[in-house]
């Protein structure tokens, strides 16, 4: 047992350290947007007072551009540590490690308690190294906290099953709260809860005050939260709330696509191997299906959630399942060796194997593709003033503002919201001139999207006439729109 913790530890150093690496790298990888998004929110609050209850993003022009968002805690505490820290990347990233660090020793307990020390220490290096959960555990993002905070609640209701006392309930109750709070998905969870709930009590379930209580304090603040972000939604421009609209439907070849990047960039295609092998090899105790109903939850929740799960954090949940029936899997292999040379020599192999397919699918996460706009915005916070008001064609990513320190809007836009490419020079001349008249002081273009100026020869013509030109780089463009 001492030898299987210790390396457990030992895996969840390296785990933690690795995602210390470059940890005030700006905002520019795959998840720019999301990030950046975040970030602004934390900003604004610390330069425009700490609201808790409406927190405000950059790209809503000349409104205060309250949003409606999941419990923004996370942005809320980089902006608190702003005040000694100053504003820094590194900042709004750490809390995503720290929780992860957190959750790494209840996650080799629980996978312990339900199936052995062994699959355990394979279950905390599977989860410690997937490529999807490697990267987002450094990302300024409430995924990793949110599930972090999930399995730490989970661990203290299995442990409150077994030995029913009420502090282990009570933690297992404000862990959950709040990590549904974080992030509303996460309410999956719910699946394993009562599957461990039923194995318990079966029917009379419903008549334990206990559970009922551990309902009400889970449930009751994410409910009144999500319903004032929802009014928030409603009353501000840009009347968005984050998250809206992914309930829907999709055909076979959108779910396709997801399952391919669960078995390769998400999992890798070893760990998702084994976690297949694991759902038909994993013991059958009352408590081992917790991982099958948790499972089984997931994939209702990739199907309904269709659209919303073209972001591929959202499948963050299914690291530690796949993990935990992977590490299953591990034991039941190895018990099949019979000399310790051929366990210790396949166990090598197979970590490196691991590790090494780890490292070729987290790489695409982490290359630039925001790096134009950070560079564009780092030169309209040096060249405008902080009133001005920027009209950014950045296919929808909010990284030009976060950088430029400055408000303005997606081109296109409709009704504050990022609507794509113009379908010809009306629709783009028309836009250009209804944000003028709403205050726009510039224009700005990055390499991505100079095609528009060649493409909309009207439009191009109209920019020329209506616009002057301040800076052009091989990476970006910026125009100071003329007065009207």
């Amino acid at each position: 047992m001492g030898r299987h913790r210790d390396l457990a530890i030992a895996i969840g150093l390296v785990a933690v350290l690795i995602r210390l690496i470059a940890i005030n790298q700006p905002f520019v990888d795959q998840w720019s947007w999301r990030q950046s998004d975040v970030a602004s929110i934390a900003r604004n609050y610390y330069q425009h007072g700490f609201q808790f209850a409406y927190p405000q993003i950059d790209w809503a022009g000349n409104e205060p551009g309250y949003v409606g968002t999941e419990f923004p805690i996370l942005p809320f505490i980089a902006a608190v540590c702003y005040n000694f820290t100053g504003i820094h990347e590194w900042v709004g990233r750490l809390p995503a490690v720290i929780l992860f660090a957190a959750s790494l020793p209840f996650f080799f307990l629980l996978v312990r308690k339900v199936f052995d020390a062994n699959a355990a220490t394979w279950a905390t290096l599977f989860y410690g190294f997937a490529p999807l959960n490697l990267f987002a555990g450094r990302e300024f993002m409430p995924d990793v906290p949110s599930l972090s905070l999930a399995l730490i609640g989970l661990y203290f209701f299995l442990r409150w099953i077994d030995d029913q006392r009420s502090t282990s309930l009570c933690a297992a109750a404000a862990l959950i709260s709040l990590s549904i709070l974080i992030k509303l998905p996460t309410a999956v969870i719910g699946a394993p809860l009562l599957y461990l709930a039923w194995q318990k009590s079966r029917w009379n379930l419903f008549r334990q005050p206990s559970l009922w209580l551990f309902a009400a304090i889970t449930l009751s603040p994410s409910l009144a939260w999500y319903w004032h972000a929802y009014q928030i939604g409603e009353k501000f421009y840009p009347h968005h709330f984050f998250g809206a609209g992914g309930i829907r439907l999709e055909n076979l070849s959108w779910y396709w696509k997801i399952a391919t990047q669960i078995s390769t960039s998400t999992l890798t295609p070893l760990l998702f191997a084994l976690a297949i092998l694991g759902l038909f090899t994993a013991q059958t105790t009352r408590i081992a299906r917790l991982f099958h109903a948790w499972l089984a939850a997931m994939i209702l929740f990739i199907v309904v959630v269709g659209y919303g799960n073209r972001h591929q954090w959202y499948q963050l949940p299914l690291v530690p399942i796949a993990a935990a029936l992977g590490g299953m899997a591990c034991t039941a292999l190895g018990s099949k060796l019979t000399s310790s040379t051929m366990r210790i020599t396949w166990s090598i192999l197979l970590a490196i194997g691991f590790a090494s397919l780890s490292f070729i699918y987290a790489r695409p996460f982490c290359r630039s593709v925001a790096g134009l706009l950070r560079d564009a915005g780092l030169e309209l916070k040096r060249t405008s003033a902080p009133s001005s008001l920027i009209v950014a064609a950045d296919d929808g990513d909010p990284t030009i503002f976060y950088y430029a320190e400055r408000k303005g809007w997606h081109f296109l836009e409709k009704d504050g919201i990022y609507e794509g490419n113009p379908l010809n020079s009306e629709q783009v001349i028309v836009d250009l001139a209804r944000l003028q008249r709403r205050g726009a002081t510039h224009l700005v273009f990055t390499a991505n999207t100079f095609w528009w100026l060649d493409y909309y020869k009207e439009f191009a013509e109209r920019v020329g006439e209506s616009a002057t030109l301040v800076e052009a780089t091989p990476h970006f463009k910026i125009y100071k729109l003329n007065p009207r």
